[in-house]
């Protein structure tokens, strides 16, 4: 296939770079100060550890820093679009001059408003869904590690969905269909939900968040009250590669000398053993954060179905806060009692 990929961050570089190794033609769209760099070096990949250099001179991949440079040399089959949620504006903008030769964009973004977003300024037939759940490291633009391989996910409902899984499955990504979007992206939501926000605020590790029994509590509420917005939407919650999403959704009903454990192994495990997103985003001085994305997304969609979400709007709310620095940061670390106090 002939692809091009939106930014060489963790996810871009992971797919793009596997599907060149694969034997696909592909194309990354960067900044050019970064592009610049890439054409010189090359993309390095660490997967089951052994160590890949993708190359210009060795494989079909190019760089590049103009997106109507790039199209002309299309067609391309698929877009890959892996970049944070907060930079899908901008992106889009950009698009907006070249609709009609834009290719389809496989959206592996966190949250459930990305894909709606493409939509609107590419048109429905142009926008698959998708997500991933293999954890990667990033070591530089370009330069990533496998910490925990699981796989992809693509909504079924795309004409191009069956060949598109099947050149991710051939570049050892292990992609599987879904047959309903929704179910898929909310379901990877719940995962990005827990132990994400609450971590960042308090400065804690999620063991320090889930070995405390209010703070476990908060964690335990704000996934029912997503729970209960999917629920009045009519979404399932489905098991995704290599991640059993049901068994967390279990989780939040056990009593908590079950459910604690479990979830700290999971979780901690999940992500490789690194801070979750949204701590790294806010404590490397970042001004802008997901959080928005994800626990505003269940605050607002719950609105919409008449539902109180107060952990989710709380959690939100205080974040965008201290990422914008209209709080110090200083003000919840390592304080669980002032979170807690806002929430009761």
């Amino acid at each position: 296939m002939k692809l091009l990929v939106f930014g060489a961050g963790a996810i871009g570089t992971y797919i793009g770079g596997s599907l060149a190794l694969a034997g696909n033609s592909v194309t990354f769209i960067e900044q050019p100060k970064v592009a610049e760099e890439l054409r010189k070096r090359g993309l390095r990949l660490e997967l089951f550890g052994n160590q890949s250099s993708v190359t210009s001179d060795q494989y079909s991949v190019q760089f590049t820093a103009s997106l109507r440079d790039t199209l002309e040399g299309g067609p391309f089959d698929v877009a890959i679009f892996a970049l944070k949620s907060f930079d899908t504006s901008a992106a889009l903008e950009g698009m907006k001059p070249y609709v009609e030769q834009m290719p389809p964009v496989l959206c592996l973004q966190n949250g459930v408003d990305n894909e709606s977003a493409i939509t609107a300024v590419l048109g429905e037939d142009k926008v698959i869904a998708g997500t991933v759940t293999s954890s990667i490291g990033r070591r530089a633009a370009g330069d990533i590690v496998l910490e925990r391989w699981r796989g992809v996910g693509v909504a079924a409902v795309h004409p191009l969905s069956e060949k598109l899984a099947a050149a991710l499955d051939e570049a050892g990504l292990k992609a599987r269909l879904y047959p309903r979007a929704a179910d898929m992206k909310w379901s990877k939501m719940l995962t990005n939900l827990i132990a994400n926000a609450t971590v960042a605020i308090l400065d804690m590790t999620p063991t320090e968040i889930f070995t405390h029994p209010r703070l476990f509590s908060l964690e335990m509420a704000m996934l029912r009250e997503a729970l209960a917005v999917m629920k009045a939407q009519e979404i399932k919650v489905v098991d995704l590669p290599g991640t059993p999403v049901r068994a967390l959704a279990l989780a939040a009903k056990l009593p908590a000398f079950i459910s604690r454990p479990l979830l700290n192994k999971a979780v901690g495990g999940g992500r490789g053993g690194k801070m979750p997103s949204f701590h790294i985003d806010l404590h490397s001085g970042r001004d802008q954060s997901e959080v928005d994305w994800l626990n505003g997304a269940v605050a607002r969609y719950g609105e919409k179905c008449g539902l109180q979400t107060p952990v989710n709007k709380e959690l939100n709310k205080t974040l965008l806060a201290l990422t914008r620095g209209e709080i110090p940061l200083a003000e919840f670390s390592r304080q669980p009692e002032k979170l807690l106090a806002l929430v009761r």
